[in-house]
């Protein structure tokens, strides 16, 4: 059985790629999720509705102990299942100014995305290496590469994941594993249904915001074995609004 995991797969762009990875019939899609159970199901739902098999696992990707302790046991029950595509999407915001910022506020950011990355990756890698062949995709953002006001806990993360990707893609190239960072620009998903979308959407050329399927089209690419000499790269998908 080949499958594909997606971090924080139940609900805005991490349901789009579970979704757009069921469609595409190679993968049992494995949908992480950390407290939305209901979320989570809808998600599945959607998955076996495109023809697809796929399954559930709660962990937080932040807690390495709840990570090793939930792909252990699912790595146990099921042998023969080799997981291909690691979608680092997992991220969690604390919006505010660095002056005022709470220590907990910038832990939970950075152990959400970058713990996130290391804990799920981490678990996987050398099967991956073993089998000489992976897809690890590190969803991260236009903050991780522009740096957003009021957000450098985020910038931090996804800048830190960025220089993560370039670093692991050429360790781990001569064994056709690649990885690539897709960095979304202002996506409609529920992490920016409380923005101001006719205000922000004046400074993106393409003036709209984008899509959660036409960040999956992107990520469904990378997973593909069409993407395999693309490595190392951070592709930008942002209507313009930085380059």
């Amino acid at each position: 059985m080949k499958c594909a995991i997606v971090t924080g797969g139940s609900r805005g762009i991490g349901r789009a790629i579970c979704i757009k990875l069921a469609e595409e019939k190679n993968y049992h899609i494995l949908i992480n999720y950390a407290s939305n159970e209901t979320a989570a199901n809808e998600t599945l739902a959607k998955v076996k509705e495109s023809g697809a098999t796929g399954e559930i696992l709660k962990f937080d990707v932040g807690n390495t102990e709840e990570t090793q302790a939930v792909l252990t046991e699912w790595q146990e029950k099921n042998p023969d299942a080799v997981v291909e595509v690691i979608v680092n999407n997992a991220g969690i915001t604390r919006d505010g100014l660095f002056m005022w910022m709470q220590k907990e506020d910038w832990n939970d950011v950075i152990n959400t995305s970058l713990d996130g990355f290391f804990n799920v990756t981490n678990f996987f890698i050398q099967k991956l290496l073993r089998n000489k062949y992976g897809r690890i995709i590190n969803m991260v953002s236009v903050s991780g590469v522009k740096g957003t006001a009021g957000q450098t806990n985020y910038s931090a993360a996804k800048g830190a994941l960025v220089g993560a990707t370039k670093a692991l893609a050429q360790e781990v190239a001569k064994r056709n594993v690649t990885v690539n960072a897709v960095a979304p620009g202002f996506i409609k998903t529920d992490m920016t249904q409380d923005f101001n979308e006719e205000e922000l959407k004046a400074m993106i050329p393409a003036n709209r915001f984008g899509e959660a399927e036409e960040v999956a089209d992107l990520v469904a690419f990378l997973a593909s074995k069409k993407s395999s000499y693309i490595t190392g790269e951070v592709i930008n998908i942002n209507g313009g609004i930085y380059s």
